[in-house]
Order: C-alpha cells, then structure tokens, then sequence
C-alpha cells in the first residue's frame, strides 16, 4: 500500500521517473547477480534462450511501469488505483480476441462496473489532467500485454521468482538507458539528484528504490507459490484501503460526490471480480483455469 504513496511523493520533487527506473532496475540486477556470486542465491547465470523469450516481456513491464510513475505527476492517488483497475477488462477484451473464449457473466459484469466507476469518478474529478489520464491509460496497455505475452510464452515455467526478477531487470537495462538518453533526462536527472541531496529526500529516494525491488519479488513470489488470483484479491485490498488515504495524504484530494460515487462503484466492481474469480476457482480444477487476467499490479 505505501508504495505508490512514497513514489508520488518522490515524484512531486522529482520529476524523473525513467531515471528512478534505471535505477531501480540496475540495483536489482546488481544485488542478484552479487548475491549468486557469493552463494546467497541459487539463481542461474544467464542462459541466453531464456533471455531471448523474456525480451519482450521485459519490455513491455517497464513500459508499464514507466508510464505508471509517469502518470503519477498528475494523476491523484485514488484515481490512479481506479484507473489501473482497469487492466483486467482490457486482458478480457485481449482474450476474446485472441480466441481465448467468453469468460463468465460475473466477471463480465464486474469489470464493465469497474470501468463505469472510473468513468463516473473522472467526470467528477476537478483535478483532471489529460496527460497524467493519458499515462494511466497506456500504462493499462502496456501492463495488458506484458500478461497476454507471459501467458503465451510460459514465461514463468521453471523460474524462481529472483531469476525472472533478474531476467527482467537485466534486460530492460539498455532500453532504459537508451531512453533516458534520448529524451533527454540524462545527464540532466542526474544534476538535479545531486542538488537535491537533502536527508529527507535521500531517505525517501532509497524507500523508493527497496520497497520497489521487494514489490517486484513478492509480486512474483505469491504468483508462482499461490496463484496470479491470488496476487490480485491481495492487490484489489490493498487498493481499497490506499484510495481511502489517498484523500487525505499528499495534499489529499478535492472531494466531489461524483467523484466518490465513481471511486465506490469502481471499487465495488473490483471487489466484485475477486469474488468471480473465487468463486470460479473454488468450481473448476486449480490447473485448467487461466487466470491471467487476474494478474493486475
């Protein structure tokens, strides 16, 4: 839950967010590759196949996330969690197309409830950003396919959760820096970073950095060990108790009954999707189910 709070607060005095990224990405890479060297981890070094059918799925996580981090400088916490709910009814449409088959009327109607509460929520939103709601949206996108890809490619079939972590950071290494070169924030992030060098800043910069690292491994972790359902009933959770804060924290929000009424219906419609997906957990063996779309972050 304190996750996305620490990264707006980051965000709101540092405007990076490729940067913070790289970082992330490059810190994690280095603390699995050393903690392999040194016997603290069983991973295996790089196998060149693997690297190759991960690729694209590494590119399209950090996309996700780049665009995440970019939407949260103008987007206010509860209408980001809202709009990432969104992802699931994306992965269905995804599959629909893709011939995966229609899925219940449960779930149907529990993700159309979420998308209307988003919606009504936006309508009744004086803060609206159209390029913070843009951010949001391809970062829905891109978090659609990374799921559609790590379902087609198997991806996770025989990996722990620190070799995908590593795979993932590893790989998404010399696009990142690719990026942040091309747009312009390097060297640029990197003046800025040392001028604000204060203590506060410094502390909530590394908050940002490990609790990104240890998100990345727990979300990996619950999906391998339990179940892609079981990481999103513990995601849409978590979610209801960050938007009830996040009108309150970092400046809050300007309350609107719209507003609230959309964010309730979103959140009902969330809620109401974990249930589906329980309840058709609880009426069909654990392996013919394809949960994918219930992977949401």
């Amino acid at each position: 839950m304190a996750m996305v709070f620490i990264n707006k607060a980051v965000l709101m005095q540092y405007a990076y967010s490729m940067t913070l990224l790289t970082f992330q990405q490059g810190v994690t890479t280095l603390l699995i590759h050393c903690g392999r060297v040194m016997g603290y981890t069983k991973a295996k070094g790089i196998n060149f196949a693997t690297a190759k059918k991960l690729i694209l799925v590494s590119l399209f996580y950090n996309a996700n996330v780049a665009f995440a981090l970019a939407s949260l400088k103008g987007v206010n916490i509860p209408m980001y969690i809202a709009i990432k709910r969104l992802t699931p009814l994306a992965v269905l449409v995804a599959g629909f197309f893709s011939g995966k088959g229609r899925p219940s009327t449960q779930v149907t109607l529990s993700v159309i409830l979420t998308a209307a509460g988003v919606v009504v929520a936006a309508l009744g939103d004086f803060s609206f950003d159209l390029v913070g709601y843009s951010m949001a949206l391809t970062s829905v996108f891109f978090q659609t396919m990374y799921l559609v890809l790590v379902e087609k490619s198997g991806a996770e079939d025989g990996l722990s959760s620190i070799e995908i972590m590593f795979y993932n950071s590893f790989l998404s290494l010399p696009f990142l820096l690719f990026l942040i070169i091309v747009t312009g924030e390097f060297p640029n992030s990197l003046t800025v970073l040392f001028a604000k060098s204060t203590l506060s800043f410094s502390v909530i910069v590394i908050l940002s950095l490990v609790m990104g690292i240890v998100l990345n491994y727990t979300m990996f972790l619950c999906t391998i060990v339990n179940s892609a359902l079981t990481t999103t009933i513990v995601g849409v959770l978590k979610g209801v108790g960050s938007t009830t804060l996040g009108f309150f924290m970092l400046g809050g929000v300007e309350v609107h009954a719209l507003n609230v009424t959309g964010l309730a219906i979103n959140t009902a419609g969330g809620l109401w999707y974990s249930y589906a997906k329980y309840q058709q957990k609880k009426n069909k063996p654990p392996k013919l189910i394809s949960d994918v779309e219930s992977h949401g972050r």
